[in-house]
C-alpha cells in the first residue's frame, strides 16, 4: 500500500516539476524560431496548441517541427496556457507574421470564429488538431482522436464490471474533443438503468484543478463508487485526491488518453482502464496534410485517428514508460 500511496505522489510532484521546467523553456523560446538551414523562399508555420504542460501536445508539436525543418521551412510555436484570449492574440501575431500554415488546437472550440476568419481572408492554410472548432467551414483539415469512440469503448468495459453504480464524472466543457469523450461514456453507460450520474465537476483536464475539486465534492457528501475522466491528466488528479482521502480502492478509476501515468496506474490497480491516443501518428498526420495542401493537393476534411482500450490485460503491450 506504501509503494502504491508513494508512485501517485510521485506522479503528481513529476508533474509539477514537469510544468514549471516546460513554463521556463517555453518563457524563453516560445517566441523563438525553430527552424534552422532553411530554405529560400521557405514557408512560415505557425502553431498554438492549447496548452504545452501536457505531453500529448509536446509529442504531436515534435512530430510537426521534425518535418518542418526537414523541408527547410520555419517553425514558430505559442503556449496559450489555457486561456482563450491568449490564443486569439497569439493567433492574430502570427498573422501579422505572414504565416502560410496554422495549426491549432483550440481552448475554446466556440470562440475563434473571428480570428478564424482573418487567416482564412488572408489565404493561410488552418489545420486544427485533437478538438474541433465550431466553424469547420473556415477550416481546410481537422485532425483529432475518435474521442466519441474513446467514451465508448470505455463505457463498455465499464458496464462488464458494474451491475450497478453511482458514477462522477471529471469534465473539461470548453474543449470538444472532452465533450465528445463523456457524451461517448455516458451514452453508452446510461443505457442501462442501473447506472447514474451523481455529479459533473469541471476540471479543464488538468491535474491540479481536478485534485482539489474533487476533495471539496468528497467533503460536501457526493456519494459515487466510479469516476469517467475526460483524460489522464484529470485521472491522475483525481486519484491523487481519493489516495489523500483513504478511498483510492473503493472507487473504480478510468480516463481517456493512455499517458505513460495513467498506464503504471492502471498496471498497479489503482485505475481500471483509459482509452489510448496516438499523439505520434497525429502529429505525422498533421505534417502530412500540412505539406500535401502546401502543394496544392487535396485533402480530406476531417480526419480521425482510431483510439484503444488499455486495461490490466493488455497495459503492458502499451508500453508503461512512454506515450504510444
Amino acid at each position: 500500500m506504501n509503494k502504491q500511496i508513494k508512485m501517485i505522489w510521485s506522479i503528481v510532484l513529476i508533474f509539477a516539476n514537469v510544468v514549471i521546467l516546460m513554463a521556463g523553456i517555453w518563457f524563453f523560446c516560445g517566441k523563438q524560431d525553430f527552424s534552422l538551414n532553411q530554405k529560400k523562399n521557405s514557408h512560415l508555420i505557425g502553431a498554438s496548441y492549447m496548452t504545452m504542460n501536457n505531453e500529448f501536445y509536446k509529442i504531436i508539436s515534435e512530430e510537426i517541427t521534425k518535418r518542418v525543418e526537414a523541408e527547410g521551412d520555419r517553425m514558430v510555436i505559442r503556449d496559450p496556457a489555457l486561456d482563450v484570449g491568449r490564443q486569439i492574440e497569439q493567433i492574430q501575431e502570427m498573422l501579422d507574421m505572414g504565416i502560410d500554415v496554422l495549426i491549432i488546437t483550440p481552448v475554446d472550440w466556440e470562440s475563434l470564429t473571428e480570428v478564424l476568419r482573418q487567416a482564412r481572408s488572408q489565404g493561410t492554410i488552418i489545420v486544427v488538431l485533437d478538438t474541433n472548432v465550431q466553424d469547420s467551414e473556415l477550416v481546410d483539415c481537422t485532425i483529432t482522436s475518435d474521442n466519441y469512440q474513446a467514451g465508448v469503448l470505455v463505457g463498455q468495459y465499464f458496464l462488464t464490471g458494474h451491475e450497478k453504480s453511482r458514477i462522477l464524472v471529471m469534465t473539461h466543457e470548453a474543449a470538444r474533443s472532452g465533450q465528445e469523450r463523456v457524451r461517448g461514456f455516458m451514452d453508452t453507460v446510461l443505457a442501462d438503468d442501473n447506472m447514474e450520474i451523481v455529479s459533473k465537476i469541471e476540471c479543464e483536464g488538468q491535474v491540479e484543478i481536478a485534485m482539489p475539486r474533487l476533495q471539496q465534492a468528497i467533503e460536501e457528501g457526493v456519494e459515487f463508487d466510479s469516476i469517467f475522466c475526460l483524460n489522464d491528466l484529470a485521472s491522475v488528479g483525481a486519484a491523487a485526491a481519493l489516495d489523500e482521502k483513504d478511498m483510492l480502492h473503493s472507487v473504480d478509476l478510468y480516463g481517456v488518453d493512455a499517458s505513460p501515468d495513467s498506464k503504471a496506474l492502471i498496471a498497479e490497480g489503482m485505475m481500471q482502464a483509459t482509452a489510448a491516443q496516438f499523439p505520434t501518428e497525429i502529429g505525422k498526420k498533421a505534417s502530412d496534410v500540412i505539406y500535401r495542401l502546401l502543394n496544392g493537393q487535396q485533402v480530406e476534411k476531417d480526419i480521425l485517428v482510431p483510439v484503444e482500450l488499455v486495461t490490466k490485460d493488455n497495459v503492458e503491450q502499451f508500453s508503461i514508460d512512454r506515450w504510444q
